[in-house]
């Protein structure tokens, strides 16, 4: 399991939002990327998938730019993952006709680690990320002290 650059700075661009997100003031796209050091045509294209995936909305105008649907802490990292992705629960399942008793044993091991994967993405918030990122970095403020 591997987290693709689409999905990682999709992440760094909603932590970026839910840092943001007590203004209530949409953040446009110019800014997420130059905070998080993300192409601005590549950020554009993803959140258009987040806001069809309803994670994000966007507002037009001169005040315009995006928002998160829902407070971070009701945002998982799994739901993100599921938009992008198309992750889903159920590719955990166990196949009904396992070919022998070889395959059925790799199968369940696999099913084993997918579950415990989607139960650890499904553990963490983007609130979560939030404030790991702001502990780490006030234990690196101390580290310099």
């Amino acid at each position: 399991m591997e987290l693709s650059c689409k999905s990682e700075y999709a992440i760094l661009a909603l932590i970026e939002m839910a840092t943001h997100y007590q203004s209530g003031e949409p953040m446009q796209i110019r800014q997420i990327a130059a905070q998080q050091s993300i192409p601005d045509r590549y950020l554009e294209q993803l959140l258009a998938t987040l806001r069809r995936g309803g994670i994000v909305k966007s507002q037009r105008g001169s005040k315009g730019g995006y928002f998160l649907t829902r407070e971070p802490w009701k945002i998982t990292v799994f739901d993100v993952l599921e938009c992008l992705e198309g992750l889903d629960l159920r590719t955990c399942e166990e196949d009904a006709n396992p070919k022998n008793i070889d395959t059925s044993v790799i199968k369940e091991i696999w099913q084993e680690a997918c579950q415990a994967a989607n139960l650890v993405l499904q553990k963490y918030t983007l609130q979560d990320l939030c404030d790991k990122r702001d502990s780490r970095r006030q234990l690196d403020i101390m580290y310099y002290i």
